[in-house]
């Protein structure tokens, strides 16, 4: 596969991640809506991650601020890092069911439709870049 291939295949996935996370949040599902949106996230930055390194693989991690420290100008604030930060933890409570128990008492409808608008804000932006 060609680097545009690759960095296609990371994108068309994250699409299905987002129409997930959107259905998660229509059915209540709050804490495995963040998951789906950390997911998301992270695929976008994997492509990002691609088109700014020789490699076409990226890292096997979860973790979006790593994923972005090698990349070029993200063209995302200190406040969205400190957002991607926060939105790691939700990677877990897909992976360690016993962590999902704590996150799901602050995970509420409000708190999840604010997360998701940052969530769509942070991908425009990242898209911009690839």
């Amino acid at each position: 596969m060609t680097k545009e291939e690759h960095i296609a295949h990371w994108l068309k996935s994250s699409e299905d991640d987002e129409i997930t996370m959107m259905s998660l949040f229509k059915d209540g599902r709050y804490t495995h809506c963040l998951f789906f949106g950390h997911l998301y996230l992270e695929k976008i930055c994997k492509a990002l991650w691609v088109k700014n390194n020789r490699e076409n693989t990226p890292p096997f991690i979860h973790n979006l601020i790593k994923l972005l420290q090698n990349s070029k100008e993200t063209g995302l604030s200190e406040n969205d890092m400190s957002f991607l930060d926060k939105l790691n933890t939700y990677q877990l409570s897909g992976r360690y069911p016993d962590y999902t128990y704590s996150l799901k008492q602050k995970t509420t409808k409000e708190f999840t439709a604010s997360c998701i608008q940052t969530i769509k804000s942070i991908s425009e932006c990242l898209r911009k870049k690839i």
